[in-house]
């Protein structure tokens, strides 16, 4: 069923811990001249992957348990707190998806309270010590307008992240 209002139905957010998954690499990319729907990614370079990888700022972050537990908190408690319902949830070691109906608020803004909250929980919670954030600057919004989409996202969030990841490091 098509939903003919100009809200859809859901989003699904995607975000990345710094510096892993960098222009060049061998699985594609997107800029922002290469983001239209169904547009093919960057292909791999290995030179601009080696120059992406000399210019980063600090060292690639990965999400151990204890920081992966404070984002799922604070994503839910974003949720919680700002009356979104929140479908589905994956952190993983370098990146986090999430569906969630936002009603008529601009997926960007809830891109940005999910990487801010989550950053703020993970200090609160003595997870993050950098003065500088743990995430990719900017993030994937993709406009769920139907229930099969809204269901593949779920399905993708849920099953197609790999196995489920251990409780300690």
């Amino acid at each position: 069923m098509w939903n003919d209002t100009d809200v859809p139905l859901a989003h699904l957010i995607s975000f990345r811990s710094h510096g892993t998954w960098l222009h060049g690499d061998e699985r594609g990319s997107t800029d922002r001249f290469h983001r239209q729907y169904k547009s093919p990614h960057i292909p791999a370079n290995e030179k601009w992957q080696q120059y992406n990888r000399r210019t980063l700022k600090s060292e690639p972050v990965t999400l151990g348990a204890p920081q992966r537990k404070s984002v799922e908190e604070a994503i839910q408690e974003t949720c919680t707190i700002r009356r979104w319902l929140l479908h589905v949830i994956n952190v993983r070691t370098n990146h986090v998806h999430v569906v969630v109906s936002i009603g008529a608020t601009k997926p960007s803004r809830a891109l940005n309270a999910f990487k801010a909250n989550a950053t703020r929980k993970m200090r609160e919670d003595g997870n993050w010590k950098s003065l500088r954030g743990p995430w990719a600057d900017k993030g994937s919004e993709r406009y769920l307008s139907n229930e099969r989409s809204l269901a593949l996202a779920i399905d993708y969030v849920t099953n197609g992240q790999g196995g489920d990841l251990p409780e300690f490091d």
